[in-house]
């Protein structure tokens, strides 16, 4: 089936900024298909820790990336028969899945999967790389962003609410750390595509960001 056709909105940006809600949100008030890029290196990251596979070991983490049993069911992310939504949600397994996002062989493995979820109607694909390397000729390309703080406090009140523990400063910490690592990376490294809108969310609801995204997708529309 040829689905260079199919739209695609690439929605990018560091973590915690808010992509996720915003892209999910987006998906179901255009009816789209949703991609959750990040989601697919972190179930690698979990499942590399719950095996014990070296994190040095380029090869067998990207065997591992291509063979992946995922699916998402709405908001839910499963891993075989087990919900595991939740678990990769974990610290541990975010800071593991920025380390072997930079192995240029796991991206390489993951990229036939994330062109799968491109069917009709549409797709909202959110991540690190979707608007500069995967779908490059997405119709819309927005790069979320947010200050550290704020983005540090977003991600403080999830790790809280899903009953995590979790420390400012550790947070603010990581995700610097993130960053850092994100953007110095030397295969697909975490920038703006030179055609996306950039929104800054510091002080936006989610709401407010998902009506930007789709007053942004109905100019696309107009001028096609």
């Amino acid at each position: 089936m040829n689905t260079t056709s199919v739209p695609v909105i690439a929605i990018d940006g560091p973590t915690a900024s808010g992509k996720g809600t915003v892209a999910h949100r987006v998906a179901e008030r255009l009816g789209f298909h949703y991609l959750d890029s990040g989601a697919l290196y972190r179930l690698t990251a979990l499942s590399a820790l719950r095996r014990g596979i070296d994190l040095k070991d380029e090869h067998a983490l990207a065997k591992l990336a291509a063979g992946l049993p995922c699916r998402f069911v709405g908001e839910e992310v499963w891993l075989a028969n087990e919900n595991v939504t939740a678990a990769i949600r974990a610290e541990e397994v975010g800071n593991t899945a920025s380390k072997i996002a930079a192995l240029p062989n796991v991206r390489h493995a993951l990229v036939g999967l994330q062109l799968g979820f491109r069917t009709t109607p549409g797709l909202v694909a959110d991540g690190r790389d979707m608007g500069t390397v995967i779908f490059p000729h997405a119709v819309l390309k927005i790069f979320l962003t947010a200050s550290v703080e704020a983005r540090a406090q977003r991600r403080y009140k999830q790790l809280i609410d899903k009953g995590f523990s979790a420390n400012m400063q550790d947070l603010l910490k990581d995700l610097r750390e993130r960053d850092e690592r994100d953007s110095k990376r030397a295969i697909a490294p975490l920038k703006p595509a030179d055609d996306a809108h950039v929104l800054d969310t510091s002080g936006m609801t989610a709401e407010e960001a998902v009506d930007c995204v789709l007053q942004h997708y109905a100019e696309v529309k107009k001028s096609a």
